[in-house]
């Protein structure tokens, strides 16, 4: 079940008893419990039924005892146990989702990870609770989601200045939406959201970026390449080596796949908006099909280097510059 229809059933007042949030992406597990927390019940009856545990610090008989209680002036009680992944002897939990207490909604919130499915309190979960898992979001959807999230908002985002957001916030929604509410309160009613506004309010610069840095490559342009690169060796902090990496492999991995698409609108599909079509093409006319796939072996070995594979130290700047160099010139 999704973050909306859980929450649609909640405000129909239709519970299950034992609801189980786990997964990687912490954004909607957030605010799942968020509405629990605040809205399940009235300001009057969260004083003598909302009960708030965090894993840490919480005893396993504690957070039974609080489950098993009945409600004071209240038809349900709302017990979340935060952190759950931190909670020592987890396991114990299960004598309660076997056998739950009609009268209360118990919530437990595994962020990072998700429990061992071979484990039996998996399997209790698995039998009588809603288990939400939230994962991470994939790459190539993170900029459709950020359009989706600004327009119903109000607002409307170009694709650069989309790709600028993505290709620099990366998946991290909780991030992603951080940034996004700073940009509402200062924009102060203006629903264009523009460039200038991303490097003013975010610092993302809107000439020396990865986005920038692609489409150098995609052109093969290598002096703008050379610019940028230095621009990123002065300011080390705005976009390092291995944020850099990945979000130019997703692109030529991409590029890559789309020459075993045979029409141009299936192409036009597999990218996120017209102008990562348009610098898809650059790519494929500039390098064709073997000068992409030698780039994707580049940014492998590169990628290696960066980490200390096969490398005794060089500086990030350095081993960019000799990428780009045989990228376009190799």
């Amino acid at each position: 079940m999704s973050v909306e229809k859980i929450i649609e059933s909640w405000k129909k007042n239709k519970f299950k008893t034992v609801y189980w949030l786990e997964g990687e992406e912490e954004y909607y597990i957030d605010q799942l419990v968020d509405f629990a927390e605040h809205k399940l019940l009235t300001p009057e009856e969260a004083s003598f039924n909302l009960t708030v545990f965090y894993g840490k610090d919480a005893e396993w008989a504690e957070v039974l005892n609080a489950c098993r209680r009945y409600p004071m002036f209240a038809e349900k009680q709302v017990v979340i146990l935060k952190e759950a992944q931190q909670m020592r002897d987890l396991e114990k939990l299960q004598a309660y989702v076997d056998a739950p207490l009609s009268s209360t909604i118990f919530i437990g919130a595994h962020k990072h990870k998700t429990l061992d499915k071979r484990k039996a309190l998996y399997k209790s979960l698995k039998s009588s609770a809603e288990i939400f898992t939230s994962n991470k979001l994939r790459d190539d959807h993170v900029p459709g989601w950020i359009e989706q999230y600004v327009k119903a908002k109000g607002m409307v985002v170009t694709p650069k200045t989309l790709s600028l957001l993505s290709e620099h916030l990366g998946n991290d929604l909780s991030r992603i939406t951080n940034e996004i509410e700073k940009l509402t309160i200062n924009l102060e009613g203006r629903k264009n959201i523009s460039e200038d506004d991303i490097e003013k309010y975010i610092g993302i610069s809107k000439e020396y970026n990865v986005f920038e840095l692609q489409e150098a490559l995609s052109s093969k342009d290598l002096s703008r390449s050379l610019r940028i690169i230095n621009y990123f060796q002065l300011n080390p902090k705005a976009l390092p080596i291995h944020m850099i990496l990945p979000a130019l492999y997703g692109h030529f991995s991409r590029v890559y796949a789309a020459y075993g698409m045979n029409e141009m609108s299936q192409k036009g599909l597999f990218f996120n908006n017209s102008h990562a079509l348009q610098q898809a093409k650059k790519t494929m006319a500039n390098y064709g099909y073997d000068g992409v796939e030698k780039i994707i072996l580049l940014l492998h070995h590169y990628n290696l280097r960066s980490i200390g594979i096969g490398d005794t130290g060089t500086e990030d700047a350095s081993l960019l510059k000799e990428m780009v160099v045989k990228i376009m010139m190799g």
